[in-house]
């Protein structure tokens, strides 16, 4: 993924799917077109959130492994290898490895790239961003998390856009509270957002997640009342992962069905956690193994 002369991505070269141990058990959809429709619940007993727990705390180890990694001169694909490495060693599955055909083990989104970019020969360059997307796929539940990184010294304005996406995340998850509808999450992250001017992108959201790596369930990121007005409650599991940008909030889609851009080429950044409902609020469950509280 060179730049065209403009400075913009473009695609590069990837490389064959990463081998996985035959005895670490497979997502349902594994080997087919898409996963089956899912029919279960998003709500969770006690004994299956500790089973996402520990799928998120390995999803955040491995992040937290290739942020360590991440650099100017190494490559998205290098990236890709170290975290898919993690996994399987610690008996995951890398969740998106097969999902729908995508052919990595995790996502990597460079600079005007708000999400699902497929690792390849990307080399970063110094002040580039990269936002490491991570699910891990253990006892039949996925833990699914990002964090946007920097490859040496971003620009002021990019640099704070990394960290006030950070904090529209944790905006989003202090909004959370048994009773309340998922559009109040939407609406702290937008409202945060709007005092810099930043775009706030709507068609790709969180979701529910855990049995199934997308359970259907809906977690938007701007204010969309009265849309999206399903009521949290005690145990329910989902992804908050907002994509706030410098520029619009629309986007263009690369040939390759997965790499979305900012239609307007402006940098985005994303930061992405699992958690459950509470009744006091929130539990993080994509926490790395060095943090015990949220």
């Amino acid at each position: 993924m060179p730049k065209d002369p403009h400075g913009h991505l473009i695609a590069g070269a990837v490389s064959a799917p990463r081998n996985v141990p035959p005895g670490i058990p497979r997502p349902e959809y594994v080997g087919r077109r898409a996963p089956r429709p899912f029919t279960g619940s998003d709500v969770y007993s006690p004994d299956a959130v500790e089973r996402i727990r520990l799928a998120g705390r390995i999803a955040a180890d491995a992040i937290s492994l290739v942020g360590e990694n991440v650099r100017a001169g190494v490559t998205t694909d290098e990236l890709d290898e170290i975290g898919h490495r993690f996994l399987v060693e610690n008996g995951a599955y890398p969740s998106t490895l097969g999902y729908r055909g995508y052919p990595k083990s995790l996502c990597s989104s460079v600079n005007e790239v708000v999400c699902h970019g497929i690792p390849d020969d990307t080399v970063l360059e110094d002040g580039d961003i990269v936002n490491i997307d991570i699910t891990a796929f253990v006892d039949g539940m996925h833990g699914d998390s990002n964090r946007t990184f920097l490859a040496g010294t971003p620009t002021d304005d990019v640099r704070l856009l990394v960290e006030r996406t950070e904090e529209s995340l944790r905006r989003g998850i202090k909004a959370v509270a048994p009773g309340r509808q998922v559009n109040v999450i939407g609406r702290a992250i937008e409202s945060y957002a709007k005092r810099f001017g930043y775009g706030v992108v709507r068609d790709f959201t969180g979701h529910g997640v855990g049995e199934a790596f997308h359970s259907g369930l809906i977690i938007p990121h701007y204010d969309s009342a009265p849309q999206y007005d399903t009521v949290m409650e005690v145990g329910m599991v989902f992804t908050i992962e907002p994509m706030l940008t410098l520029g619009t909030h629309e986007w263009d889609m690369w040939p390759d069905d997965w790499t979305v851009t900012t239609k307007d080429k402006s940098v985005t950044a994303q930061f992405e956690h699992t958690l459950v409902v509470t009744e006091r609020g929130a539990d993080i469950l994509t926490l790395p193994s060095s943090k015990v509280t949220a």
